[in-house]
């Protein structure tokens, strides 16, 4: 073992062994207990950031100590390498994205072997390969014949910028959340897959999820939103359809006072026929936000078509609205308004005094304050004739009751998700596997077809698909007759909804999946990545695997048991403004800072000396120009300094600082392990430790080991707090230093305490510990060790420090046997002289006893 500890020629030795022997290379072993480990797959994007370093550190954290405990460990990498900003980079750089996105894989390939994470790269996958996407649309196929897939023309949020589609969660503020260019209202014909049939299953089914975080199981109840209402028809006055609505407060029915429609509405289209204003409104509602979450915060806006519908129990003349907070994709595109106990509803009314009509008693029995907002609350009924004091379930089933028997209502279950919209309009995608006929018939493509290839060597203009822009490329026959492909191409979700089971036989030719192979590592048994991926990405994740399961393809109902997702890495970011009043942001690599005494920044400097503006810790990200080259930080410090730091410096589902004091913190304590260990090994033989010799120094140091690594164990196993795990770790090496090494116990006992810390922080440090295991005398690598056990029999203390009061003020402290009883240490305690003393001449009025912590004796 070399005295100096240097990362860069420890680590390049150790990663150069794992690849050469396929360290972490597994198959399936029925007689061995398995565990997949998973982190979220990479975008190939060119450079690995902090918080992909992050990410892959805490699953590489989690699989390397569950290998530690014997089990058959798969964690595998692969790469999403579809998508929308591989086109624009290509654009770019005069290239193809083909080109440009293979040649990202390669190097955040040699970035992710520098941070020596233990992945099995024979398993790679790369999602943008044909072997990879001739599964996916095959699988495509079989769900159309089996009915879940289908073609509509549907209104859809489109970027004219991007030429694409966005999902309303893609919408910012009206704009794309790529470009930021002002997204649009478009109808298209569009290829979407029935996940609204499995949306019960999908709820349900959170309740087997205990492993993951509530958070995400809460945000996918709220998307998919199960509700339960009544399906109301109005009659319309010189309208010959009848207006449907859905509501689920029908107790509030008597307090309708307006109806409103959404702007793709027939009765709005209807309406706009011969009005110009109505026209001119139906248009610009076309182009409004149209993200749910920006529903509640935008300006309502509306107009009266001049329609009235006939309230169905009271007979009332009701108008009817356009209005550009109802979306026609949600319920019926016409909700019934209550202005007096839905805020939306009410300041829609107030803006175009519309009347506001209570039904609902406020929790004093009165009639609520309706002056500044609407009353929301459930309760008791007034102002609705014969439901006039019922309560709100006896309400709601007293009306719909009323409503089914007129034959105007109907109950009905609803959901506010709506089916998987799969088609793009963009190249860089795998292609839809649907041709149509000269005679217009749509059909799958044949499997002997497949895959549908798209070709990679290509000329991107940044406007126009390359697909769709060379008649060519879509001309097919099907048994001869002539046919045409389809050039859209699927949504990246596609890919990253099933390649966690490639992943278990990414080789396998003859299917899909080898049903043996999922079957043995399915489910996942930890999911890492981040909460942004709560709500798409993990619901079309579980979606698949219902597919998948259907489809015979694998067993279980959900692809993962347990999710971790881990916080944002912050760091801090500089500015100086320039001669224009813009921000000019400096990397803080490049800034010297000056400090308070508590440590906060108070003056920052460029390397020229200009004085910068702080603008605090922010997430790391390319328009602050202050995110961290993780390349730069492992050829500073080594990778497992980088490791230690993400794992120490805040708990994973927290958001962490990255502070470069303390990844110089991190790299000290790995020197310090390093140089205990060196120093150990160079006494030379070590004799076998006598637990029957150790003296009562020895004994509680064994015993702070053994604590040390049941804490160590259950941070890490169970709770997943490393940043507390090594702290542990810390706190015993502490200890462990200022140990004597006088005797040959003293150096034995050095030795089962440095064994044990090797691999406690293996999973964490792994090239230094490789490196420290050999050196400890080990032929085996620590790759293949078992994880320390903690011995329960050295945990169990001997004695006990008790502290003694006198009248609640500490007078001295007691070592006595960890069973004596309260009478033993009273006796105990009136043999010393600093209690004695306070005893003489005074009376004994109570005696406290915490067993094995506090004697308090109470004096007068």
């Amino acid at each position: 073992m070399q005295e100096q500890y240097r990362p860069d020629e420890i680590e390049a030795q150790v990663q150069t062994y794992w690849l050469k022997n396929k360290t972490f290379h597994v198959t399936e072993n029925p007689d061995k207990e398995k565990y997949y480990c998973l982190a979220m797959l990479p975008y190939p994007s060119g450079r690995l950031h902090m918080g992909h370093v992050r990410n892959y550190t805490i699953t590489d954290v989690i699989a390397r100590y569950q290998r530690l405990l014997g089990k058959n460990v798969l964690q595998p990498i692969g790469w999403d390498a579809f998508g929308l900003p591989a086109e624009g980079a290509a654009v770019k750089n005069k290239t193809a994205p083909a080109k440009w996105t293979y040649e990202n894989i390669a190097y955040m390939k040699k970035q992710l072997q520098l941070l020596g994470f233990g992945y099995d790269w024979d398993r790679e996958v790369t999602t943008c390969k044909p072997d990879y996407y001739r599964w996916e649309q095959w699988f495509f196929t079989k769900l159309y014949e089996k009915g879940l897939v289908y073609k509509k023309t549907s209104a859809v949020n489109w970027c004219p910028n991007d030429q694409t589609v966005l999902a309303n969660e893609q919408v910012i503020d009206g704009c794309c959340w790529r470009c930021d260019s002002p997204v649009e209202r478009k109808e298209i014909p569009q290829w979407f897959i029935k996940i609204t049939a499995y949306a019960d299953q999908l709820l349900k089914d959170l309740d087997q999820l205990e492993g993951w975080p509530e958070q995400v199981k809460t945000m996918q109840r709220n998307w998919i939103g199960r509700s339960e209402g009544v399906e109301i028809d109005f009659t319309v006055e010189n309208y010959s359809d009848k207006l449907r609505v859905y509501t689920t407060r029908p107790d509030t029915f008597m307090g309708v006072s307006y109806v409103a429609v959404a702007a793709e509405h027939p009765l709005a289209l209807f309406a706009a026929e011969n009005n110009p204003a109505i026209s001119t409104f139906v248009t610009e509602c076309k182009n409004t936000k149209t993200a749910e979450a920006d529903m509640a915060t935008m300006e309502k806006k509306g107009i009266a078509t001049g329609f009235y519908a006939i309230h169905p129990l009271t007979n009332e003349r009701i108008p009817v609205w356009i209005a550009n907070f109802v979306l026609m994709e949600y319920g019926t595109g016409a909700v019934m308004a209550v202005p007096a106990h839905d805020q939306r509803d009410y300041e829609f009314a107030t803006k175009y005094q519309l009347p506001i009509k209570a039904v609902i008693l406020d929790h004093n029995q009165k009639a609520a304050d309706l002056s500044q907002q609407a009353y929301t609350e459930k309760g008791k009924l007034f102002n609705s004739g014969e439901f006039d004091g019922l309560e709100f379930e006896q309400a709601f089933n007293a009306i719909a009751d009323k409503l089914i028997s007129l034959g105007i209502g109907q109950r009905k279950v609803n959901y506010r998700l709506r089916d998987w919209g799969v088609s793009r309009q963009r190249y860089w995608g795998a292609p839809i596997p649907m041709v149509t006929l000269a005679d217009g018939t749509v059909m799958p493509t044949p499997e002997d077809q497949l895959p549908v290839i798209l070709p990679e060597n290509v000329e991107m203009d940044g406007i126009t698909s390359p697909i769709k822009a060379d008649p060519e490329w879509a001309i097919t026959t099907i048994d001869g007759v002539p046919a045409t492909r389809e050039t859209d191409t699927f949504d990246t979700f596609m890919e990253s909804s099933w390649y966690y089971a490639r992943y278990t036989c990414p080789h396998y030719e003859s299917g899909m999946l080898d049903q043996n192979a999922a079957n043995y590592w399915l489910p996942v048994d930890q999911y890492v990545g981040g909460i942004e991926h709560a709500i798409m990405h993990l619901l079309y994740f579980r979606f698949y695997h219902k597919l998948l399961r259907d489809a015979g393809l694998v067993d279980s109902d959900e692809p993962a048991k347990r999710l971790l997702c881990q916080g944002m890495v912050l760091a801090d970011a500089f500015y100086y403004t320039n001669e224009t009043g813009g921000r000019i942001w400096v990397s803080p690599t490049d800034v010297s800072v000056e400090r308070d005494d508590k440590g906060r920044i108070i003056k920052a400097f460029d390397k020229t000396g200009r004085e910068l503006v702080y603008a605090g810790m922010s997430k790391m990200s390319k328009s602050k120009n202050n995110g961290i080259d993780p390349q730069e930080m492992v050829e500073k410090y080594g990778a497992d300094t980088v490791r230690l730091f993400m794992m120490f410096a805040s708990p994973a589902e927290m958001t962490l600082e990255w502070q470069e004091s303390g990844v110089e913190g991190a790299n000290r304590f790995i020197k310090r392990l390093w140089r205990l260990v060196y120093e150990h090994t160079q006494k030379g033989k070590i004799t076998q430790l006598d637990l029957n010799q150790l003296d009562n120094q020895q004994k509680i140091l064994r015993r702070e080991l053994h604590k040390t690594i049941a804490k160590v164990t259950d941070d890490i196993g169970r709770r997943q707090t490393f940043n507390t795990a090594i702290a542990a770790v810390m706190e015993f090496m502490n200890r462990l230093q200022k140990a004597p090494q006088d005797s040959e116990q003293d150096r034995a006992l050095m030795d089962e305490a440095l064994q044990s810390l090797v691999r406690l922080l293996y999973p964490i440090i792994p090239h230094a510990c490789f490196s420290m295991w050999k050196a400890l005398g080990h032929q085996d690598d620590i790759d293949n060790a078992s994880w320390p056990i903690a011995d329960e029999s050295a945990m169990v203390e001997d004695e006990k420090l008790i502290v003694v009061q006198i009248n609640g003020k500490v007078r001295t402290k007691l070592t006595v046997a960890a069973d004596a009883n309260q009478d033993t240490v009273v006796a105990l305690a009136k043999q010393e002289s600093m209690v004695r003393k306070y005893l003489e001449g005074v009376t004994i009025r109570k005696v406290i006893y915490v067993a094995g912590k506090l004697l308090n004796i109470v004096v007068s």
